[in-house]
């Protein structure tokens, strides 16, 4: 079999990377089954990268943001080896929840979604929102009829972050699609919930309280909590600027 021949049926099975990599024909001095572990490295490396950026993608992240770019500081009450841990994704096989509260711009939803993109490299399944439009949205799919096909979307991903919960005073929709959502993560998948409104205050805005006491049990008993401190980020950003 000649060497085109070989090309042709590597791309027609969809091995790209090997492909290329054989058409280059950069390790001629290695024996078979050198050149074949080079080979099948380098299409399983370019596939996980694939997934990577797909999971990225399906995220829906508002900004980039990483684990190595969060500074610690004494001023912000951010405990490292804490967040170290949180870093390693263990709270996700562990089925935990992350709580993170603080004042406006103090970097909770940069928090969140650090860890959410370490979740992606870790080839996790993560979906980042903002608590209001989610409810929105879910409120529309009640509409069209859509909505329990929301909710399974939800539980199919490994890490589920709301940003900017308790914002908006929860209607009775909005509490029920809470509870939905919490209930069916239950011990089977991980949320973080970024708020600006401690979790003490938690009980009396999302309303109705035995719906309340449900959900808080739900999130709260299998939680890891970080209450951020210090000044606005944002302005430094705007002295620099």
């Amino acid at each position: 079999m000649n060497n085109d021949q070989t090309l042709e049926k590597l791309k027609q099975m969809r091995l790209s990377a090997m492909a290329t990599l054989h058409e280059n024909n950069l390790y001629t001095d290695m024996t078979c089954d050198e050149y074949l572990s080079i080979l099948v490295d380098h299409e399983w490396e370019q596939r996980q990268q694939q997934r990577i950026d797909r999971l990225f993608k399906q995220a829906c992240f508002k900004q980039k943001a990483s684990i190595a770019e969060v500074r610690f500081t004494q001023q912000r009450n951010l405990d490292k080896n804490m967040f170290n841990r949180l870093a390693t994704m263990d709270f996700i096989t562990k089925k935990e929840n992350v709580i993170i509260t603080g004042a406006s711009g103090v970097g909770k939803s940069f928090l969140a979604q650090a860890l959410g993109s370490q979740a992606c490299l870790n080839t996790k399944k993560v979906r980042y929102s903002n608590t209001a439009r989610l409810f929105a949205n879910l409120k529309l799919a009640k509409l069209d009829g859509t909505y329990l096909k929301e909710l399974k979307k939800l539980n199919k991903v490994d890490l589920l972050i709301l940003d900017d919960f308790g914002l908006h005073a929860f209607d009775k929709q909005a509490r029920e699609s809470l509870m939905d959502i919490i209930d069916d993560r239950h011990q089977g998948c991980s949320t973080i919930i970024a708020s600006q409104i401690p979790v003490s205050v938690w009980y009396d805005i999302i309303g109705e309280g035995t719906i309340a006491d449900a959900i808080l049990d739900r999130i709260v008993n299998s939680s890891h909590r970080i209450n951020l401190k210090g000044e606005s980020l944002r302005k430094g950003i705007l002295k620099t600027n």
